[in-house]
């Protein structure tokens, strides 16, 4: 059986919303073991939690942001499918923007630094295509929802 984990993909708008696409930042962290890669954060459902209270759980516990803190975004959810230390893993995003872009991240002892990061960047620090496609995809929607 996949592992199966929930994350967001959070986001800020640096500048005035709907007028610059390059406002849109989003928070990568940097995990403190393995390859020490980049993702948003996430983690693993726990027995009789629902998909979207792992996301806002563990967004909570790595990057110190709570769920009053945030604006789930409606209509966009991604499903990431592929293999994690040899076993085959299922990760499900959705999009969150922080209700003050100044917000306080506090980061747990699972990631080692964060970044607010434009999409090129963001998608330079993301070494996994899935996920860089998942950003892609979260700035491709919510500069559709801007138009």
């Amino acid at each position: 059986m996949a592992l199966r984990a929930c994350g967001l993909i959070i986001f800020r708008r640096r500048l005035i919303p709907k007028a610059d696409n390059n406002a849109i930042e989003f928070l990568l962290l940097q995990a403190s073991n393995g390859i020490h890669h980049w993702t948003p954060p996430k983690g693993h459902v726990e027995p009789g939690e629902s998909d979207l209270q792992t996301a806002l759980r563990e967004t909570q516990e790595e990057a110190g942001i709570e769920a009053g803190q945030l604006t789930i975004i409606e209509g966009f959810r991604k499903e990431l499918n592929y293999v994690a230390w040899e076993k085959p893993k299922t990760v499900i995003y959705w999009l969150a923007e922080v209700k003050d872009c100044n917000v306080e991240v506090r980061l747990s002892h699972e990631h080692q630094a964060y970044r607010w990061l434009g999409l090129d960047e963001a998608c330079q620090l993301a070494q996994f295509q899935e996920m860089k496609a998942v950003l892609q995809e979260g700035h491709r929607f919510l500069c559709s929802m801007a138009a």
